[in-house]
């Protein structure tokens, strides 16, 4: 029977935070799902609690109401471990979306959690309500650096695919979307930025992909990983650069970094990511996309 949803937990030595990602999953009201599990090659023994070793981690005991839940998941063939070697994390990503088998596809990174236990049911809901032939559904998320809760972009248009895309966190995704077309493995921070501009400009097969938007909050954040080291911050620019080229036009890029340049674009951003003021800065963006 297939699953509605597929989520997808790509890990390599991952320790505490792989259980800590699980747990969130299993705490879900919602029960029509599968976990795919992408593992590089953990050495950490972070798997074990998932393979039934009741192993002591950071001095806690796996509860035993965790351990026979995955024990009924493994058994109804909903619980996968993909033990294989990858080039890096869209690479697994890619490689964990081909083995899934749900209708909706979602990434939870090891170290985020779902928000609440109630956001499978509330996605599910808003499918049934908004369905789309091809979609990809998308919410808030939190932020644990800043504490503070993100808004995702409500109307989907050019402009906004050019400055403020969800990230995937906040995306469930039609699964068939990221067959068609997998994350680029030669960007090394911005594939999930490409892969959505290419549902947006390109569609599935020519037809055109429909985004919806949930007042939701999905994911609870951790933030503060590969993606936003500074050195990788400048090559998400530069990639920024490459994708944009390959779904805009010079004339289209020209007018939004004008736009981007007259609203001061640059000092939003360290705005949004300073503790002190990101309260405010999305105070104020909730409002204005309402």
């Amino acid at each position: 029977m297939t699953p509605f949803f597929s989520i997808l937990v790509v890990c390599l030595n991952a320790g505490d935070k792989l259980k800590q990602t699980i747990t969130s999953i299993l705490a879900q009201d919602f029960a029509d799902y599968e976990i795919v599990v992408k593992d590089g090659g953990s050495v950490d023994g972070s798997l074990d609690f998932l393979k039934g070793q009741d192993i002591v981690t950071d001095g806690l005991t796996p509860a035993m109401e965790e351990t026979e839940h995955l024990q009924r998941l493994t058994e109804e063939g909903r619980l996968q471990i993909l033990q294989k070697k990858d080039s890096g994390i869209y690479d697994a990503m890619n490689q964990a979306a081909a083995e899934a088998k749900g209708s909706y596809v979602y990434f939870l990174n090891c170290g985020d959690l779902f928000a609440e236990k109630d956001v499978l049911s509330r996605i599910h809901g808003l499918i049934l309500e908004k369905p789309a032939m091809h979609g990809i559904y998308y919410g808030n998320i939190y932020e644990r650096l800043t504490g503070q809760c993100v808004a995702s972009n409500p109307s989907m248009d050019a402009f906004g695919c050019y400055r403020n895309v969800p990230c995937h966190q906040a995306c469930f995704y039609q699964r068939e979307l990221l067959l068609a077309h997998p994350f680029d493995t030669g960007l090394a921070v911005r594939a999930d930025y490409e892969q959505f501009l290419a549902c947006f400009f390109a569609g599935y097969r020519g037809k055109k992909v429909t985004f919806t938007y949930g007042e939701i909050l999905v994911c609870d954040y951790e933030g503060g990983g590969f993606s936003e080291t500074r050195e990788n911050r400048k090559r998400s620019e530069r990639e920024h650069r490459i994708v944009t080229e390959r779904y805009m036009s010079k004339g289209q890029i020209r007018k939004y970094r004008f736009l981007l340049a007259i609203t001061l674009a640059p000092l939003r951003t360290w705005i949004s990511h300073n503790e002190k003021t990101a309260g405010i800065y999305n105070a104020i963006k909730k409002r204005i996309y309402k």
